[in-house]
């Protein structure tokens, strides 16, 4: 059996991607979370990009390989390890999700530019852009609860970061993204509620947020309700 190392970032939600794969998998792992801010050595060798997540794979026999990127980590395991299939069996299917996991990429896009603005145009520019995409996706949406139906698949495992934000910005202030999107907010429950998903962050990550939020001087910080 391969020894599996998942090398993170406490708030990262690609890092979260990959953590809630290998959790639908049932595959064992640990997690080594690393600053970001000061990347250790052994990291900056092994990462080619300098980023998170990584996957360490251990073999037997002593060799080691190391993936990179959330997707090609996410590939890796629905191609490798046992367990419910996380990709629809039909290619053409599965080429669609691969898009709409691309789409959930752009939407971090604008969450990073939302989540770090520090003035109220930036701001609502960034939530427009935002209400924008949940507005695409509510019109590909079924009746749930996930995003092709009953199944759990990959393109939850990349919304289901995206939405765990809003949890916390929810207390800041109504930004009313979600507002009239009732298939959107019937997915973000059903993934909020998901076991794989609450286990991808630690308990202390919306203090660990509002600590990203602090030291990037969001408005999210200032509007009138979170005085």
């Amino acid at each position: 059996m391969s020894k599996l190392t998942l090398v993170s970032h406490h708030l990262c939600p690609y890092v979260q991607r990959a953590a809630i794969a290998l959790h639908e998998k049932g595959v064992a792992f640990e997690r080594v979370n690393i600053d970001l801010a000061d990347k250790p050595d052994w990291f900056l060798k092994i990462s080619p990009l300098g980023k998170v997540p990584l996957l360490r794979i251990e073999e037997e026999d002593g060799s080691e390989a190391v993936l990179f990127e959330s997707s090609v980590i996410c590939e890796y395991l629905e191609e490798t390890q046992p367990g419910v299939a996380l990709h629809p069996e039909d290619a053409l299917m599965r080429a669609r999700h691969r898009g709409w996991m691309e789409f959930g990429s752009s939407v971090l896009s604008d969450l990073w530019g939302y989540e770090t603005a520090e003035e109220a145009v930036q701001l609502e520019t960034k939530r427009k852009a935002l209400i924008a995409k949940f507005a695409t996706l509510e019109g590909v949406l079924t009746d749930g609860p996930y995003f092709a139906g009953s199944g759990f698949s990959l393109v939850d495992a990349v919304f289901a970061p995206v939405f765990r934000y809003f949890d916390l910005f929810d207390t800041l202030g109504d930004s009313g993204i979600f507002e009239g999107l009732e298939r959107v907010k019937r997915w973000r429950q059903a993934l909020s509620e998901r076991t794989s998903v609450k286990a991808a962050v630690g308990e202390d990550y919306p203090q660990r947020l509002i600590e990203f939020l602090e030291k990037h001087n969001s408005i999210l910080l200032r509007l009138p309700v979170a005085a």
